[in-house]
């Protein structure tokens, strides 16, 4: 057991988030990471409420361990969304892709600790202002579209803005980014690919392997001028759609 302001804050044995990545992080995969210890968390993407919903209680079937919703607040759903994380009294939600202000207080209000994604100290601000119970503190190494800011410059300035527990995310897959991270004032980590690994990720069996043997120049991030940067694997298609742009 690892003790941190966000072990103790949400009962759980590792100060260890699980990303919420659209259409792979699903119930079962949040409530494997709940039962190991950590946060499982379930991506809403551009999901509707009902899939959540399905997939919040599937994750209640397979853990008693906390849990939360991951709202990605462009989402066409995100209203519908953040009334079914209200409804189901989820551990705790996180939110990205946008400024979560206006559900924040239902939210409070079910007893479900909010912890935004911020990617500038003007955010973190904010969210501090607002109640938020902690804050994911993500540099662009995570997938790609949340801001230019590197994590190694990120957290720390986002640790020195508030006084709320800090999560580091972006590029973190061992142990030596958990240490690195706790010496930048953080005192937890999100990691999203690490988890595309377990056995209990439904990507296909190719997609792990090609994570697995991806080096350090196997990936790129697409849509940066479309406003919407992504990063991917450097395969065919991201190149050509590269070239497109």
């Amino acid at each position: 057991m690892i003790v941190t302001p966000i072990t103790e804050m949400l009962g759980i044995k590792y100060p260890v988030f699980q990303g919420g990545m659209a259409w792979i992080a699903d119930g079962k995969l949040a409530a494997a990471v709940s039962n190991g210890g950590g946060l499982g968390i379930i991506a809403a993407g551009n999901a509707p409420a009902d899939y959540v919903r399905a997939e919040i209680q599937k994750a209640r079937s397979l853990t008693d361990r906390p849990f939360g919703v991951n709202i990605m607040l462009m989402s066409p759903y995100a209203d519908e969304v953040a009334a079914v994380a209200t409804e189901e009294r989820v551990a705790v939600v996180t939110t990205g892709a946008g400024n979560p202000s206006k559900y924040m207080q239902a939210w409070k209000d079910a007893g479900i600790h909010v912890i935004p994604v911020v990617a500038s100290t003007a955010m973190a601000k904010l969210m501090t202002r607002l109640g938020a119970s902690a804050l994911i503190a993500e540099g662009g190494e995570s997938g790609g579209h949340v801001g230019e800011l590197t994590t190694m410059v990120l957290v720390p300035q986002v640790c020195d803005a508030t006084d709320l527990p800090v999560i580091a995310a972006g590029g973190i897959v061992d142990g030596r980014g958990v240490a690195a991270s706790f010496m930048l004032g953080a005192v937890g980590v999100q990691m999203g690919t690490r988890f595309l690994a377990a056995e209990e990720c439904t990507i296909s069996d190719t997609y792990r392997e090609k994570i697995l043997k991806a080096g350090d120049l196997c990936t790129m991030v697409t849509g940066k001028r479309l406003g919407h940067p992504v990063r991917s694997l450097r395969t065919t298609f991201a190149r050509n759609y590269a070239k497109a742009e």
